[in-house]
């Protein structure tokens, strides 16, 4: 049998262990407050965190130099489209043709007279500088017919390698051919004004003067027919082509037949808001992500700064942008021969050089002290 326990004793012994553990919770506080000032002491005395970048922007991928939208400089219907797209083209190559009937007949018509017109003036005589000078503007004149006739040689070989009834070795012959009869004009239009320059220098003859309007009819009658062809205007790549056989061109910015690039490297339009224009500079780091490769970035360099500021003309992403918000723009060559895509909304970085880094480390250290 168990003995009973005197109440006097159990309340000795219930006082003694409240007692215990009120002195054990006053304990347990002024230690946390202990370690609680040791944590500030040893956080003041650890200096803020440095930013990592300067600034960052929304960009725009572009080719090297610039995006172009090719239109025609005419209106009319495309006959013939000889552009595909990711083709890598040459300066001067056809990329389509519009309906030419009409322009070729103005131009048999323009060639006509200018014929007729030098037969005449052949009949009447001249001598020393005025022979000089009929024999400098029959040579520009021959100059000029030799390069229209070089270029429709070209187109022909071109349209034919492309039709695969021709062969790239036709059409490079066919090229050097076109640079070569450009050099012989230039050389007789120089040698033209060499001669027009000497003192001296009889006025023209009545029929002379009516075969130099009839050459420029025929020059100009070439011309016309010449923009009917939408050419590369540089070496690079077809990005896209717009255009199909049977639809009206129209010489509008608009209305671009073909969008065509520089793709050797690619570079970068960022929009800098006006905040942080003073933090870029040329020369500056930058990283560049893109959503489509969550697991890469890419290097590039600053290498112009707008010196105007506008409005921003690159959607950003996140919050919405305030209306009167304006940008600088920036543009950024990127490194080697990244995997992004012209035209491709990006995220750019840019980074704090040794300064930057410096003045930021400085500040952070002052405000902690």
């Amino acid at each position: 049998m168990l003995k009973k326990i005197d109440p006097a004793i159990s309340t000795v012994l219930l006082g003694t262990a409240i007692a215990v553990a009120i002195g054990f919770g006053f304990q347990l506080i002024e230690n946390r407050g202990s370690l609680s000032d040791l944590a500030g002491s040893a956080h003041a005395d650890t200096p803020a965190p440095v930013a990592q970048w300067a600034a960052s922007a929304t960009g725009r991928v572009e080719p090297k130099n610039g995006e172009v939208r090719i239109a025609g400089e005419v209106g009319g219907k495309i006959v013939e489209v000889l552009a595909k797209t990711n083709d890598q083209v040459k300066k001067g190559d056809l990329l389509l043709r519009l309906d030419d009937q009409d322009y070729y007949a103005k131009l048999h018509a323009a060639a006509a007279e200018e014929s007729v017109r030098e037969r005449e003036r052949s009949e009447e005589q001249v001598t020393g500088l005025a022979q000089d000078r009929r024999n400098a503007e029959d040579a520009v004149a021959k100059a000029h017919r030799e390069v229209f006739a070089a270029w429709e040689a070209f187109d022909a070989a071109y349209r034919a390698e492309k039709n695969a009834n021709g062969t790239s070795e036709a059409v490079e012959t066919a090229r050097d051919n076109v640079t070569k009869k450009e050099d012989a004009l230039k050389a007789a239009h120089d040698k033209l004004a060499a001669i027009n320059a000497k003192p001296d220098m009889p006025l023209q003859q009545r029929l002379e003067a009516s075969l130099a309007l009839a050459r420029a009819d025929l020059t100009s009658a070439e011309l016309a027919l010449e923009r009917t062809r939408i050419r590369a205007p540089a070496d690079g790549t077809v990005l896209n082509t717009l255009a199909r056989v049977g639809e009206t061109a129209a010489p509008s910015p608009e209305s671009a037949a073909v969008v065509f690039g520089d793709m050797s490297s690619l570079r970068l339009r960022a929009e800098v808001e006006e905040r942080d224009a003073g933090k870029v500079h040329v020369g500056q780091r930058v990283v560049v992500k893109a959503d489509a490769f969550p697991d890469q970035t890419f290097d590039g360099t600053v290498t112009s700064i707008s010196q105007s500021l506008g409005a921003p003309r690159i959607a950003t992403r996140g919050p919405r942008r305030p209306n009167d918000v304006e940008v600088v723009e920036v543009m950024v060559s990127l490194d080697g021969h990244p995997p992004l895509f012209t035209g491709m909304r990006v995220d750019t970085f840019f980074k704090l050089d040794s300064n930057q880094k410096s003045s930021d480390a400085s500040a952070a250290t002052s405000k902690t002290n």
